[in-house]
């Protein structure tokens, strides 16, 4: 008995004291006692493997309330101090350390924490072992201090920030990566010594056995929003709730009830007159909260069985937006599986309904997952199903594999059509630098995966084949700390034999050593099909041509950062005949480490820019000499550490003069018409203010003001007067106030 209550009374001082850590930034040894600590930092960018410039201690403890990380980072006088405010999720090039936690060491997703030297935060979460994705925001405690030799950090991660696993025997193993990196030079050292730039990236954690504590959370957001539309002269109001509950820590769900979506953020601005549905990421927090199980990607450009910018997206009665009337997500794990049930349904007769299933099981080398989607959309009578399973296979620390195979079925208007796709990607890591990777791609003609998901297109059949090097033991007097040169050629055919290109690819990325960045890539591409253009009133046969980019990216030195991009391309029936061109620069004034000033503009060129002129023409398509450009402005204020303002302007003017009009025999050869094709201009812009304030963890007062408009005329004055008259627009004229307040129960 009086064992007991010994054993009893020392578990109750080791819990209080691993539970005592206060995330001050100031690291007390006492505190720390216990806790694995960390030395051995490596360079990681340039990747080199050798010990960091500086020296950086980390040190690692489980405590009750969650996964506590302290950094000691020395910092003489002798090497600047980034000392820039950054906003939430930010990407500047400053002074910051990073922990990466896999919470089920199964090497599939990832949860990144970012702390910048002045107190910035950005957390990320990662997939397809380097693919990561910023729209995720978390709740998790840092803070820094900092003194003449160096900066410290603390930070303290829930256990209900993601599901997890069991352990085994009151203990759960994680797999954590620790990385600093250096402002002023760009240089990321890490322990361990994995890198993003590698195929492997999350499954070269290190792993951390620590004790197994569950955590349970029950959090309601309601929220109320106002918005007034100036150009209606009337208003709006309206509520709803977020709701997270976690139980324990293999069970997790996330719902929400009228949601209200108003844009807090905007959208980049585009004008696309391709056949190609353009992407854009989701930031709507119920989208996003431990969205990572329900990632199925394949190499295909932001393939995805679920994407979730489809829900409440444009009605199938043309009506704009849907509303949201509901939806809830479940995510937790029974034995070694991991699962995820999702679904959605919109209000009104042309509402959707979506479901995804997701379930997933990790062994040694290897991951196994199902998915399955169904949407009903019944104002067109269709219902719409996608089943997939993916395979990823890490036989030996070079390799690693990724295979899919998904089939789409869909009935519509008492009919049906199935299809199936499949890919491969396999990425072998050689000695001194060289990596080779091998990609294989097929879709049928009829796979439909854009209900719920989102493919830039089907009928594919793709190979390439790619080698690279990496070049890190560069001179000390070479401006560059690493090069990496990369050679690919590839194959494309449709699903019905006909070419659509070859392609090849040389590029190089440079790493500067005064923290810059630079890449370059040129693609040679040869003659072939274009299936897309004519929206299945036929094929397009175009001449080679080649493009070649470059961009530079230089952080802030002083006062001002910049970034540069330039292109010269040929293309359309003109090949290289006719070449174009584009050219962007952009710029950030600090006029304080708090407050910044941007701007930039790009001009583009397109000589033989190929239109197809509407479903009424048929195979007609114009050829226009087409000119845009496009202006972006604002200004970044971190008023404090709970507010900040931010101002954003986006505005397009495109002048485009008809050339020639072309219908097209059934090879695809282009034949001159005398068919009328008309020169037109597009004007678009977008204007916002908004302000933040920050009540408490992830509660939020936003005031938003919101212009825009969009114009197509068939006046072309010229593209500086269509630029110039993008800032009459005023087809949107919106003030939204929105309130939302986090409670925990």
């Amino acid at each position: 008995m009086h064992r007991f209550w010994l054993v009893a009374l020392a578990l109750a001082l080791v819990g209080g004291r691993a539970a005592a850590v206060e995330v001050d930034g100031r690291i007390d040894p006492g505190e720390w006692e216990g806790a694995t600590h960390v030395t051995d930092f490596r360079k990681v960018q340039p990747l080199t493997g050798e010990p960091g410039s500086l020296p950086t201690q980390a040190w690692m403890l489980a405590t009750p309330d969650g996964l506590a990380v302290a950094f000691r980072n020395t910092q003489p006088p002798g090497v600047p101090r980034t000392r820039q405010k950054v906003r939430r999720d930010f990407e500047e090039q400053v002074d910051r350390v990073n922990v990466f936690v896999d919470f089920d060491g199964d090497g599939r997703t990832g949860y990144a924490f970012t702390v910048s030297s002045t107190g910035g935060i950005a957390d990320e979460i990662i997939t397809n072992e380097n693919q990561f994705s910023s729209d995720w925001d978390g709740q998790w405690r840092h803070a820094v201090s900092e003194d003449e030799d160096g900066w410290s950090v603390e930070l303290l991660v829930p256990w209900h920030t993601a599901p997890m696993r069991d352990g085994a025997g009151g203990e759960r193993t994680l797999r954590l990566f620790l990385a600093r990196v250096i402002g002023s030079t760009g240089e990321r050292t890490a322990w361990p010594a994995a890198s993003f730039e590698r195929s492997r990236f999350l499954s070269d954690f290190a792993p951390l056995t620590v004790p197994q504590y569950d955590q349970s959370l029950l959090a309601v957001t309601p929220y109320v929003s106002g918005l007034y539309d100036n150009i209606g002269g009337d208003g709006e109001g309206n509520a709803g709730a977020d709701l997270f509950w976690k139980p324990n820590g293999r069970f997790q769900l996330s719902a929400t009830v009228n949601p209200d979506f108003g844009q807090v953020e905007s959208d980049d601005l585009v004008v696309n007159f391709s056949a190609t549905e353009t992407f854009v990421s989701d930031k709507r927090p119920f989208f996003t909260e431990n969205q990572g199980i329900f990632e199925y990607t394949t190499p295909s450009d932001f393939s995805q069985l679920l994407y979730t910018r489809r829900i409440g997206g444009p009605a199938d009665d043309g009506g704009g937006a849907s509303d949201i009337a509901a939806a809830v997500k479940l995510n937790g794990s029974f034995g070694q599986a991991k699962y995820g049930l999702f679904s959605a349904d919109e209000a009104g007769a042309a509402g959707r309904s979506f479901y995804a299933l997701r379930v997933v099981r990790d062994f040694e080398t290897q991951n196994l997952g199902m998915m399955l989607t169904h949407v009903e959309r019944p104002f067109l009578d269709r219902e719409a199903s996608v089943l997939g399973l993916d395979h990823s296979w890490r036989p030996t620390p070079r390799w690693n594999v990724r295979s899919r195979v998904f089939g789409s079925r869909v009935e519509q208007d008492g009919g049906r059509s199935s299809d199936l796709g499949a890919t491969l990607w396999a990425d072998y890591e050689m000695d001194r630098g060289w990596r080779q990777q091998w990609i294989a791609m097929h879709f049928g003609n009829e796979l439909e995966i854009n209900d719920a998901g989102y493919l830039s297109r089907a009928s594919t059949n793709y190979l390439h084949w790619q080698v690279s090097r990496r070049f890190t033991d560069l001179p000390e007097g070479s401006r560059y700390a690493s090069t990496d040169w990369r050679w690919r050629v590839s194959s494309n055919h449709n699903n019905r034999g006909q070419k659509l290109n070859d392609q090849f690819r040389m590029s190089r990325q440079g790493q500067l050593r005064n923290g810059s960045d630079e890449y370059a890539q040129v693609n040679i591409n040869g003659a072939g099909i274009n299936d897309l253009l004519l929206r299945g009133n036929g094929i397009v046969r175009l001449p080679a041509n080649f493009n070649a980019y470059y961009e530079y990216s230089r952080p802030r030195k002083g006062r001002w950062a910049h970034d540069v991009e330039a292109e010269l391309f040929g293309g359309g029936l003109a090949g290289n005949d006719r070449l174009g061109g584009s050219l962007w620069y952009g710029a950030t004034y600090f006029v304080s480490d708090a407050f910044s000033l941007n701007a930039g503009a790009i001009l583009i060129q397109r000589p033989d820019w190929l239109i197809w002129q509407g479903p009424d023409s048929g195979d007609l398509v114009g050829a226009f000499d087409g000119k845009e450009a496009k202006l972006l402005a604002g200004l970044d204020w971190s008023i404090d550490p709970r507010q900040e303002l931010r101002v954003k302007l986006q505005a397009i003017g495109i002048d485009a003069r008809a050339r020639h009009a072309w219908r097209f025999d059934p090879a695809g050869n282009a034949i001159a018409t005398d068919d009328a094709i008309e020169d037109f201009s597009v004007r678009n812009l977008a204007f916002q203010i908004r302000y933040r304030y920050e009540l408490a963890p992830l509660s939020y007062l936003y005031v938003v003001y919101g212009r825009g408009g969009f114009d197509r005329s068939t006046i072309a004055d010229g593209v500086d007067e269509a630029l110039l008259d993008s800032f009459d627009l005023r087809d949107d004229e919106q003030l939204m106030v929105k309130l939302s307040y986090r409670f925990e129960l």
